[in-house]
């Protein structure tokens, strides 16, 4: 699944032109992909990462402690003392704990700003997939990145996600996209980033 973080969106499965056609013209189209690779969402995409890249590297660095302290208490089980074990646990308690909230946090903040951003441009795809399928005849087209569309085989000269990133990048460059005529559909929520706590055992104090 395309997403600009690593995370899954899912948009409706089916677009109906407005205007009935005379010639039944179908296609299939990857909505995921066509919003992550217009210029927008490939500058979406780079702002995300500008701003929570930051916080990703924080949380691997504390990753990466909490490591550290597992590790020391492995290589300690026969030479230190039981108080130093009983302080390593402690701390390994501590950082397993600080992680975990941190990163649950971090989640949340990038689930929301993922989410305000695939709203804005999700609705804007829409009015230009609307205005290509009704300007080119087609009365069915078919998201393919939806996993409730379970399409087995969709030949490559149906598909239109190209053809319709291009629209979108031509319009948005000229400043004429047209402006979505209901609101954005909300999208699933979104995977977590690939920073997760680890799970850690906590060494019983002796």
């Amino acid at each position: 699944v395309m997403s600009l973080l690593g995370l899954g969106v899912i948009l409706p499965g089916v677009c109906f032109p407005a205007a009935a056609q005379t010639t039944q013209k179908l296609a299939v189209i990857n909505i995921q992909q066509a919003i992550v690779e217009t210029k927008d969402g490939q500058k979406a995409r780079n702002d995300l990462q500008a701003k929570f890249g930051p916080t990703q590297k924080e949380l691997q660095d504390k990753q990466a402690k909490l490591a550290a302290l597992q590790d020391q208490y492995r290589k300690g089980q026969n030479t230190l003392s039981d108080e130093a074990k009983q302080k390593l646990a402690r701390d390994i308690d501590g950082a397993t704990t600080t992680l975990k909230r941190d990163t649950e946090d971090a989640n949340t903040e990038v689930q929301e700003a993922e989410r305000k951003v695939m709203d804005e441009l999700g609705g804007k795809m829409m009015a230009v997939l609307n205005k290509y399928a009704a300007e080119n005849g087609y009365v069915l087209v078919i998201d393919v990145s939806n996993p409730q569309t379970p399409v087995l085989f969709a030949s490559n000269t149906i598909d239109i996600t190209r053809d319709v990133i291009g629209l979108y990048d031509k319009g948005a460059a000229a400043g004429n996209n047209p402006a979505p005529a209901t609101p954005a559909p909300r999208p699933a929520a979104p995977r977590p980033p690939a920073t997760a706590a680890p799970k850690t055992t906590t060494p019983p104090a002796k």
